[in-house]
């Protein structure tokens, strides 16, 4: 079974169980959290190990979630670890927010720029994402900053992706030319 649809179920599982006992903002909370944990390397690669037992990495997760995780999160997080799929909680815990946002109607954009942009031309973006099929009732857009675009922007909806970039105008302008979908003068 692939990755992705394992963490799709526990994802799943815990999403049914926060809503079930009405905690739901806390489990977000923990669940986002715990994302962003998971950027440190150190941690990624202790979940990741295969070396290090069970019984050092509960003792771990202990000191680590302890008090601060909700008691849903932490007997998700250790019932996880005794079937030994701790390796893909990072999967589990990305699949747990998509899920949610999927429930609660969040969009989320990533708008691609060659420079920064104001916040009112962002604001533009949302209300035109808004006004289109392409988004649920809420939009979050997260910008990123990417200077080898040259100009224009690429928007990234889920799996769908508008390059309006230069850079992508003149790769496609240069397969153009080499396909000699051109006339010669």
């Amino acid at each position: 079974m692939s990755v992705i649809r394992i963490a799709s179920r526990y994802a799943k599982s815990l999403l049914d169980l926060a809503k079930d006992q009405n905690v739901m903002d806390e489990v977000v909370s923990d669940m986002e959290g715990f994302s962003k944990m998971v950027e440190n390397r150190d941690l990624y690669l202790l979940l990741k190990s295969p070396i290090i037992n069970m019984g050092k990495k509960s003792e771990i997760f202990t000191a680590l979630f302890d008090g601060k995780f909700n008691k849903l999160t932490k007997a998700f997080l250790d019932i996880v670890l005794r079937k030994g799929r701790e390796g893909l909680l990072p999967e589990i815990a990305t699949e747990f927010m998509n899920q949610y946002k999927a429930m609660k109607g969040i969009s989320s954009v990533i708008l691609t720029t060659a420079a920064p942009i104001s916040d009112d031309a962002i604001e533009v973006i949302k209300a035109k994402l808004l006004a289109s099929a392409a988004t649920d009732q809420v939009v979050e857009v997260e910008t990123k900053v990417d200077e080898s675009i040259i100009g224009g922007f690429i928007v990234e909806i889920g799996d769908n992706l508008i390059d309006a970039s230069v850079s992508h105008k003149l790769a496609e302008l240069a397969k153009a030319m080499t396909n000699k979908e051109y006339e010669k003068a």
